[in-house]
């Protein structure tokens, strides 16, 4: 049985706290290496910590299925919209405000209230930081929660795999042979069956529920993880070579829809559930607990201090990437933790802000 305290699962909160820092790494990582040329060795290293930290947004998105699409856990409409829902619409509102005015702050423009209202104007257009895509994203997964809440409630474990089987072919798949060769065939047939619910982030979502609620035998568990070794190599090697061919970052085998990014963070999920888990020392079990609470907060603030670091000329390429990348990472990381569990601490606000 999964260790839990005070009843939060031990797993997910670790895998919690180890994938905002990967969000770290691919954001850091990522942000030089449209700069870099793609034969050279920091092109390399970057691709490799950008590409083995990619399964932390399917990760993430199984985390929150895992919970909320038990039908153990009690959710009405009401709970759904006015707790989780609307902390994700304020959340996103508020700091997309704040990313755009430290944009505009530090394009030279004015802190004032013709600003604020400019900000503002922006998250009604929906031109928000890159980031909060994630927002938007997830707000739309809850919205189509209910319907898939009575799915999971009545599905046997052969409708599960075959909800897989589908959600892999149509949307990872065939997504991923039409952006290698285009097929005006192959996407006129897809259109033509018309087939949007299994498009998307659904199926990451719905998976995480059912690696939460099924057992798996352990040659299944393992060749997950082969699948998942072969996953990152694709992910990386893939890269690094579609790269070369067109002379510039192919972004190919890093959608997060990607079959190799898929394998890739389905293993990662497995691994921490049966494997690493958190030790029996209570001590290290609320540590990463106090992390995972306010993990939402550090995804959130993180960018404005990559952001800082950049303003003032540092980046992953000044000094070596192989150290600069970890050791960038720690320092956001750290100072992201900080003022996330600062504003975790604000009375009411604190909880849709973090």
């Amino acid at each position: 049985m999964a260790k839990t305290i005070d009843g939060r699962l031990a797993y997910a909160d670790l895998l919690r706290s180890v994938a905002v820092i990967a969000v770290i790494v691919v954001h850091i990582a990522g942000s030089q290496m449209e700069s870099v040329g793609v034969t050279s060795s920091a092109f390399r290293v970057f691709t490799v910590y950008d590409g083995l930290a990619h399964w932390c947004v399917p990760v993430f998105i199984m985390l929150s299925g895992m919970f909320l699409l038990d039908p153990k856990r009690e959710l009405t409409l009401g709970k759904l919209f006015f707790h989780h829902i609307l902390r994700i619409f304020v959340a996103l509102v508020v700091w997309a405000v704040i990313y755009a005015l430290v944009a505009a702050v530090a394009a030279g423009g004015p802190l004032d209230w013709p600003a604020v209202k400019a900000a503002l104007y922006r998250v009604l257009l929906g031109n928000t930081h890159y980031h909060l895509w994630f927002l938007y994203m997830i707000i739309g997964l809850y919205l189509v929660t209910p319907i898939l809440r009575a799915f999971v409630r009545g599905a046997s474990r052969s409708d599960f795999r075959y909800f897989f089987l589908v959600v892999f072919v149509f949307a990872s798949l065939i997504p991923t042979i039409l952006r290698i060769r285009p097929s005006q065939t192959l996407s006129t047939y897809v259109g033509y069956l018309n087939i949007h619910l299994v498009l998307g982030y659904v199926g990451y979502y719905v998976l995480g529920y059912y690696l939460k609620a099924y057992t798996l035998s352990r040659p299944a568990e393992f060749l997950i993880y082969l699948l998942g070794i072969a996953g990152a190599a694709v992910t990386v090697g893939g890269t690094l070579v579609r790269s070369q061919l067109q002379g510039r970052l192919a972004h190919t085998f890093y959608n997060y829809d990607s079959p190799n990014v898929a394998l890739m963070s389905v293993a990662v999920f497995v691994l921490f559930r049966y494997v690493l888990g958190v030790s029996d020392e209570r001590s290290r079990r609320q540590r990463m607990s106090g992390v995972a609470r306010i993990s939402f907060g550090i995804y959130l603030v993180h960018d404005l201090f990559i952001m800082l670091l950049r303003h003032f000329g540092i980046t992953p390429l000044s000094f070596s990437p192989i150290l600069s990348v970890p050791v960038l990472t720690a320092v956001v990381f750290l100072c992201s933790f900080a003022v996330a569990w600062a504003l975790s601490k604000i009375p009411f606000l604190g909880r849709y802000l973090t």
